[in-house]
C-alpha cells in the first residue's frame, strides 16, 4: 500500500463552534512524506501535526503556538484517519475548524469529493509493540499490541439518556462511515449557557450538537444511534490518535477517556522507541490492516 494524498483541492465553509463565525476550510494535496500540515491563512502560519504541537485539550484538541492556534481538529482528523490520508495541507482562515453538523460525516463527503491519490512511496504506520496506558482515577486510555486496529470505548454519565454505554469498532473505512462518522458531539444546556456567557460556544446549536437538559435530548429529530454518545467518543479518539501523524495499528481501549488523556497517551507512546515502530504496511505479516482501507 502506498502513501495517500487527495487528488484535487476542495473547500467548504462552515460555522466555528466557539466564535460562531464562518470558517473557510480548504484541503490541498501534498507530496510523499510531507505529512498533514495545518495552515492559518490569516496569519500565514504553518502548524505541523504532532503531539508536540498540542497546546490545549480542555474542551477540544488544539494545536499551535504563541503565534496562533487551530481548535477542534479531532472531528476532521478522525475522517483523515479513516481514509488513510498521509499527506495534505489543511487551510483555515480562523482559529478553529468548522464544526459542520458536530460529527465527521461532512468531512468524509469532502474527502470523497477530493478523491484519493496514491503516491510512489510506501505507506508507513505506527505499530504498537508493548502496552501503553494513561490512568486518572477510574478513567483510562490504553493502546495494546494487535494485528487489527480496534477501538473499544465505555462511558458512564449520571444522566437518564446516557447512563452506561459502550461501542467496539473493528476499524475499516467502511465501518467508520457506517458506524461512527455520523455520531455527533453533545453538550448540556446548562453548560452551553455558561460557556456562551464567557463568549465561548457561540456557534453551538441543535444543528451541530446533541443538546441535553437534565432529563432528555432536546433535538427534535432525536438520536442517530441508541448509543450515539459512545460512538462519538470513538470518533474523538480516532482523531486524537491521528495527531501522531500516522495511522496506528493497535487495540485502543478506554473508560471515560478525554482529549487530555488521549494527548498524554500519544505523547507517552512516541516518547520511547521501545513502545512502537514505524513500519511500511507491506512489511506487516497480517494484511488485514491494509485491506481495511479498501
Amino acid at each position: 500500500m502506498q502513501q495517500r494524498t487527495i487528488a484535487k483541492p476542495v473547500e467548504v465553509v462552515g460555522i466555528g463552534l466557539h466564535k460562531g463565525e464562518p470558517i473557510r476550510l480548504r484541503l490541498e494535496p501534498l507530496s510523499a512524506d510531507a505529512g498533514i500540515v495545518f495552515y492559518r491563512e490569516d496569519l500565514a502560519l504553518s502548524i505541523p501535526l504532532s503531539p508536540k504541537s498540542v497546546i490545549d485539550t480542555r474542551m477540544a484538541t488544539v494545536i499551535g503556538s504563541e503565534k496562533g492556534f487551530i481548535s477542534t481538529i479531532e472531528h476532521f482528523l478522525s475522517a483523515v484517519y479513516a481514509y488513510g490520508i498521509d499527506n495534505m495541507r489543511v487551510i483555515v482562515n480562523g482559529n478553529e475548524m468548522p464544526i459542520m453538523d458536530g460529527s465527521s460525516i461532512s468531512f468524509c463527503l469532502l474527502l470523497d469529493e477530493a478523491g484519493i491519490e496514491e503516491l510512489d512511496t510506501p505507506k508507513k504506520i505506527i505499530r504498537v509493540k508493548k502496552p501503553v496506558e494513561i490512568k486518572e482515577g477510574s478513567k483510562f486510555v490504553r493502546l495494546l499490541p494487535s494485528a487489527r486496529a480496534t477501538f473499544d470505548f465505555r462511558i458512564k454519565f449520571d444522566h437518564p439518556v446516557i447512563g452506561e454505554q459502550s461501542e467496539l469498532l473493528d476499524f475499516s473505512t467502511r465501518n467508520f462511515i457506517e458506524e461512527i462518522a455520523r455520531a455527533r458531539t453533545f453538550g448540556f444546556a446548562k453548560d452551553i449557557q455558561y460557556l456562551q456567557s464567557q463568549n465561548l460556544a457561540l456557534g453551538a446549536s441543535l444543528q451541530n450538537a446533541i443538546g441535553l437538559d437534565d432529563h432528555k435530548v432536546l433535538n427534535p429529530e432525536g438520536l442517530r444511534f441508541e448509543n450515539e454518545f459512545a460512538r462519538h467518543k470513538i470518533l474523538d479518539a480516532m482523531g486524537d490518535m491521528m495527531v501522531s501523524g500516522h495511522n496506528i495499528l493497535a487495540k485502543y481501549e478506554s473508560f471515560a477517556g478525554s482529549h487530555n488523556l488521549n494527548y498524554r497517551l500519544t505523547s507517552k507512546l512516541l516518547s520511547d522507541s521501545r513502545n512502537y515502530e514505524l513500519v511500511a504496511i507491506e512489511e506487516l505479516q497480517s494484511r488485514a490492516f491494509e485491506k481495511s482501507f479498501a
